[in-house]
């Protein structure tokens, strides 16, 4: 048994070092008090152990927290007992805290995107707060594309440059990345398409544009080609102007529902093109009425119809739909061969 107190020696000073890594102000202590040496006995012809001193101060062993370190140091002594990044989830939090994000959206934000560095983070949240948004709706973009994180803080300042110049300052940029925040993710050539189709192809003013980028910030995802042809069918089909299409939020809805409750209206005489002067010789329900209301509420007080009726309406048109695709496409296919011969 003489052999423990070697042992003993070596796992106090281990203990010891360990304590003094973890709290820095003891090693100070450790400098200015030999009292905290240890004496060991023994009995004689026994070679059992029969006294020893306690390590102190006793709070540092008392203390569980600090118990489970010290059992963790003694297991491992390769391991350092502090990681030198601990104190960085700590920062984070305070910063966050200082932006005004509640308790819940920080430990959220924090895992969004484990693998971004948390300087990366708050430069991010930094930038989106300086475009005039509050914690909510950053927390609430970031939410919904995480990619938003693993943008440089150059991609941020260019891309709200770019949108700014479009007319979407502060109150309106705000809307735009509530409603689709992948405008700040999505190529800059396919902006540029949506735009060059409203500006060229639509014919649209450039308070017109910012108003529609403001109020249908979706048409930024759609394809150029369909966005174009849903301007035609409104602007053609169904007799509206500019201003009809900016002020109803048209370009937002789906050309299959705006065709399918347009063509039924027309078809039961309920809706009529204006002529070129704008006139009609019925009154055309507002397009409130066709479009922002419920299906339900649409065949009740719009077209005043049964929901089986509308039901097989709507098989014939897609039905229709299809003839015409395929009566194109032959048409095509002829020309093609007509231009080989």
């Amino acid at each position: 048994m003489a052999s423990l107190v070697p042992e003993w020696h070596r796992l106090l000073a281990l203990s010891w070092a360990c304590l003094v890594r973890q709290t820095p102000h003891l090693r100070d202590q450790k400098q200015t008090s030999p009292s905290l040496s240890c004496k060991l006995t023994t009995v004689p012809g026994r070679g059992s152990v029969q006294e020893f001193s306690s390590i102190t101060p006793q709070k540092y062993v008392q203390e569980p927290e600090n118990r489970t370190r010290l059992v963790q140091c003694l297991h491992g002594e390769q391991k350092p007992c502090v990681d030198p990044e601990s104190l960085e989830p700590a920062k984070v939090i305070r910063s966050l805290q200082d932006m005004g994000f509640a308790e819940a959206h920080i430990n959220s934000l924090c895992s969004i995107q484990p693998s971004v560095h948390p300087q990366q983070l708050l430069d991010i949240v930094s930038e989106l707060l300086l475009l005039g948004l509050n914690p909510e709706p950053v927390f609430n973009a970031l939410k919904k594309n995480p990619q938003l994180l693993k943008l440089s803080n150059m991609q941020m300042k260019r891309r709200s440059s770019y949108l700014r110049k479009l007319g979407l300052g502060e109150g309106k940029l705000r809307r735009v990345l509530s409603v689709c925040p992948e405008v700040f993710t999505m190529h800059q050539r396919d902006i540029d398409r949506v735009v060059k189709v409203l500006r060229e192809k639509c014919l649209f003013t450039a308070q017109h544009i910012t108003d529609v980028l403001h109020r249908c910030p979706t048409v930024l995802q759609e394809d150029p080609n369909e966005l174009e042809y849903k301007f035609q069918y409104a602007y053609f089909r169904m007799g509206l102007t500019h201003l009809d299409i900016v002020r109803t939020d048209f370009l937002q809805y789906s050309i299959t529902k705006i065709k399918q409750r347009h063509i039924y209206l027309e078809r039961l005489g309920r809706y009529q093109t204006p002529d070129k002067k704008g006139q009609t010789q019925i009154p055309n329900p507002s397009l409130k009425n066709i479009l922002r209301v419920s299906e339900a509420e649409f065949l009740a007080r719009t077209a005043c119809s049964s929901v089986e009726e509308f039901q097989v309406f709507k098989k014939l048109l897609d039905q229709e739909e299809e003839e015409s695709e395929s009566h194109a496409s032959e048409e095509e296919e002829e020309e093609e061969e007509e231009e080989l011969l």
